[in-house]
C-alpha cells in the first residue's frame, strides 16, 4: 500500500508545508494505524473513534491523513472537531452571567452544545446511500457558531466516523477544592467554575464520550509544552497578521485548559486504546496499544 499512495503522501505533505520528516511518521504510525482501525470495524457497523490532544499536537493532520487513506482503501468515513460543537456566543454570555464569568470563553466542558454532538453522531451512524448530513462549524474568527448555509455535509453511509478535540474522553477529577494556579485562585477562588466543569464531564458528556468505539491518545510531553506550542502559535499569527494573544494573555488563557489536561496526562495513558507519546520536538517517540 504504501508504495501505491507514495505520490499522494508528497502531495499531502507538501500541501500542508510539512516537514519531510513526515515521511517517517508516516510509515512508523500513522499507516499501520489506518489499518489497524480499519480491521477494528464490525461489518455493516460504523467505528467511532476519538482523538484527544493537546493543542498543536497533530489532531487535525491525522484526522485528515486517516481519510484520505481510508477514502483510497475504499471506505467511507467523516470527521469533525469538538470545537465545532461550541456554545453561540450568546449562549456562553448567558451562562457567564447565571453562573460564572469564566464560561464566557469558550473551550472547557459546558461551553459546547453536547445534544447537538450526539444529534450529529446519531444521524452519521444511521445514515445511509441517500443520506445528506449537516456538519457542525464553528467560525473561530468571530468566536461564534457559522450561519447553518455554511456548514459542510457529508453525503452518503459511513464506514468510521472521527471525532477530534483536546478534551475527548475525559472524565471528571476527584478533588477541585484546592486551586492549580492564578486564574483558579484570584478568579474562582470558591470553585463555583471549575465544579461546573466538572459536573459536566460526569453528565452530557459522558453521554457523548460513550459513543466512543475506540480512543486515540496524542500524549504531550507536559503542561509546559502545550503553553509553548502554543506560544510559537501565537506569534507566528502576530508576524503575520498582527493579531493573536500576547504571552500575558496567553498565559491565563492556557490556565483555562491546565486542570483537564494535567489530569488527562495522569490517567487517560492507562486507558486510551491506543496512544502516541510525542516529544518536545512534536514528534512522535513512542506508541503503545492497550486493546
Amino acid at each position: 500500500m504504501r508504495t501505491e499512495l507514495s505520490s499522494e503522501f508528497d502531495s499531502f505533505i507538501r500541501e500542508r508545508q510539512l516537514p519531510e520528516t513526515f515521511h517517517e511518521l508516516i510509515d512508523n504510525y500513522y499507516l499501520p494505524l489506518a489499518v489497524w482501525l480499519e480491521k477494528k470495524r464490525q461489518p455493516d457497523c460504523a467505528l467511532v473513534v476519538g482523538i484527544c490532544g493537546g493543542q498543536g499536537s497533530g489532531k487535525s493532520t491525522l484526522t485528515e491523513f486517516l481519510r484520505s487513506v481510508w477514502l483510497r482503501m475504499g471506505l467511507r468515513s467523516v470527521g469533525f472537531s469538538l470545537d465545532d460543537l461550541y456554545l453561540t456566543k450568546a449562549e456562553r454570555e448567558q451562562l457567564a452571567r447565571q453562573i460564572h464569568p469564566l464560561l464566557k470563553t469558550r473551550g472547557v466542558p459546558g461551553t459546547h452544545d453536547v445534544q447537538l454532538g450526539l444529534k450529529t453522531i446519531d444521524a452519521l451512524l444511521a445514515a445511509d446511500a441517500g443520506s445528506d448530513i449537516a456538519l457542525p462549524l464553528f467560525d473561530k474568527s468571530t468566536d461564534d457558531r457559522a450561519p447553518c448555509s455554511e456548514w459542510p455535509h457529508h453525503r452518503g453511509a459511513v464506514d468510521i466516523l472521527l471525532l477530534e478535540g483536546w478534551c475527548v474522553g475525559a472524565k471528571p477529577w476527584r478533588n477541585a477544592d484546592v486551586p492549580i494556579n492564578s486564574l483558579e485562585k484570584n478568579e474562582d477562588p470558591d470553585g463555583t467554575w471549575r465544579n461546573y466543569i466538572n459536573r459536566q464531564l460526569a453528565g452530557s458528556y459522558r453521554e457523548l464520550f460513550e459513543r466512543l468505539d475506540l480512543l486515540l491518545m496524542l500524549k504531550v510531553p507536559d503542561m509546559e509544552s502545550v503553553l509553548e506550542w502554543r506560544r510559537l502559535q501565537e506569534r507566528k499569527l502576530r508576524e503575520r497578521t498582527g493579531g493573536g494573544m500576547d504571552d500575558r494573555a496567553l498565559v491565563r488563557f492556557v490556565q483555562h485548559y491546565e486542570r483537564i489536561t494535567r489530569n488527562l496526562l495522569a490517567e487517560m495513558p492507562a486507558r486510551a486504546d491506543c496512544v502516541f507519546e510525542l516529544g518536545r520536538d512534536h514528534r512522535i517517540c513512542g506508541m503503545r496499544l492497550n486493546s
